[in-house]
């Protein structure tokens, strides 16, 4: 079953349009996967696979990414991931047909949220147990999805943690380096005047020796 479907740009998170399953129909608490939904979507860049598979226990989050937009799919583990991006192929087409030109134009979060009522009949057509059987020709032509990769959505998500702490080691890093410049700057400083100091002596010294020499 396909519990929650997302569209979001990619280049900077703005969720374009959505659609999910109530915790109500569903007897699940979708409200931590949501959150993660979330996190995974603002991890996204050009970089990223354009199509993967993230497991989450009893969940796995699927997306494809094409022209700029992810199209992101929460289902049942069981649920067979050859129809998952089926569905999200068959999204990726309407929504790019309807929409493409406007995508990067707008600004304003769920844009196009009647997009909702296509993602709706879509998914019932995938979810729907007698119109799966009926989808074999379509599911033939998709691509291999054993190519796809796949990971924990804890472990991506950590990684960002990571990267953060990474981030705080360097500044503190750059920070230790500044001091220790510093440091060095006034150590510096104080050698020269101590050289300084040092000459001034032996100047004053020498002349007071050959004024009483002479005298």
């Amino acid at each position: 079953m396909v519990l929650q479907t997302m569209i979001v740009r990619v280049a900077d998170s703005l969720p374009l349009a959505a659609s999910m399953q109530e915790d109500e129909q569903s007897g699940r608490d979708l409200q931590k996967y949501q959150s993660q939904a979330k996190q995974l979507c603002r991890k996204l860049n050009e970089q990223s696979p354009a199509r993967c598979t993230l497991e989450a226990g009893a969940m796995s989050f699927h997306y494809a990414i094409e022209k700029g937009v992810c199209y992101l799919a929460l289902c049942e583990a069981a649920f067979p991931k050859k129809l998952v991006f089926g569905y999200l192929e068959e999204l990726e087409r309407e929504f790019s047909e309807q929409y493409g030109a406007k995508v990067l134009s707008v600004s304003r979060p769920y844009f196009f949220i009647e997009f909702d009522t296509y993602i709706q009949k879509t998914k019932k057509l995938y979810v729907d147990g007698r119109a799966r059987r009926n989808l074999g020709s379509v599911n033939s032509e998709l691509h291999d999805v054993q190519r796809i990769m796949v990971a924990n959505i804890e472990e991506v998500l950590q990684r960002g943690e990571a990267l953060s702490a990474l981030d705080s080691k360097a500044s503190n890093l750059s920070s230790l380096s500044k001091k220790y410049r510093s440091d060095a700057k006034y150590l510096n400083t104080r050698s020269t005047y101590a050289k300084v100091a040092a000459g001034a002596v032996i100047l004053i010294t020498l002349i007071v020796y050959v004024r009483f020499w002479w005298l």
